[in-house]
């Protein structure tokens, strides 16, 4: 593949966050803060953000970032370019340890996403969307440079495997909803697989072709979507409101996204 500079740079900042993360990570213990909806932060997060932040800022494009500054909306409103990151997506899983979390970076024009890069550290999965409405996976990207990863790079989605319909639920946000929704999608296919995934490896895993569907109820971010939108809005799937059944729409008045589905098209 041929990426973009603003994909490499992406690709660059995730890489650079990633290690940063790591470093944390595999520390005897992590301090951990509360945020004012409880949510947990750590130095990984933080650090991280820095990093991306001042990576990116050299495009002259702004950056909203989980953890940096988020100006008012009458000034969010006249950037017509915007970087959206999450820089440590799934904090609690990498509190447990399971390796199930994500650098999340999405470049978004308008209201919509059109590059995404989903960055897996404990693993060194790369998952990226470009400007040309093309998506990759690269494996492994950890142990390389970034001007050279991109050689090694698988596209998506991956050939369609022989399994059941599949529904992708978090580790940590399983709801009743959620379970009433998988319950009555039974009825039409009894052997329904379901894999428990954290993260925005989720939508990831929709992306790849590896799974059809994932309903989410309750609040999420605009930075927790943005880059999977990207993949997904590049592999022939799509995520929308789940009332409206529109696209989700970024750099809002409001950050938060509407309940929704993520699911590959038929």
């Amino acid at each position: 593949m041929s990426p973009s500079p603003e994909l490499q740079l992406a690709v660059e900042a995730a890489l650079a966050a990633g290690d940063a993360i790591l470093d944390v990570y595999n520390r005897d213990t992590i301090h951990v803060e509360r945020k004012q909806d409880a949510s947990p932060v750590t130095e990984a997060d933080t650090t991280a953000s820095e990093i991306i932040t001042r990576i990116l800022e050299t495009t002259g494009i702004h950056v909203l970032s989980e953890e940096g500054t988020h100006n008012p909306y009458h000034e969010r409103r006249t950037w017509h370019r915007v970087w959206l990151v999450d820089p440590l997506d799934g904090t609690r899983e990498f509190l447990k340890r399971n390796g199930e979390f994500t650098v999340n970076i999405a470049l978004i024009h308008g209201t919509a996403p059109v590059l995404g890069v989903l960055y897996a550290p404990v693993t060194g999965t790369l998952y990226l969307s470009d400007l040309d409405n093309t998506a990759w996976t690269i494996p492994n990207a950890r142990q390389n440079a970034a001007t050279s990863i991109f050689d090694s790079a698988i596209p998506l989605p991956l050939p369609r495997t022989d399994r059941p319909f599949s529904i992708v639920t978090s580790r940590s946000h399983l709801d009743k909803r959620t379970g009433l929704v998988i319950e009555s999608i039974k009825k039409e296919h009894p052997d329904l697989q379901i894999l428990q995934v954290g993260s925005a490896l989720k939508l990831a895993i929709i992306a790849s072709g590896e799974a059809d569907m994932y309903i989410r109820f309750g609040t999420t971010m605009e930075w927790d979507t943005a880059a999977g939108h990207a993949l997904l809005n590049a592999t022939n799937s799509q995520i929308v409101d789940m009332d409206t059944q529109a696209d989700l729409h970024y750099n809002k008045e409001d950050l938060r996204n509407p309940s929704f589905i993520a699911r590959t098209r038929t």
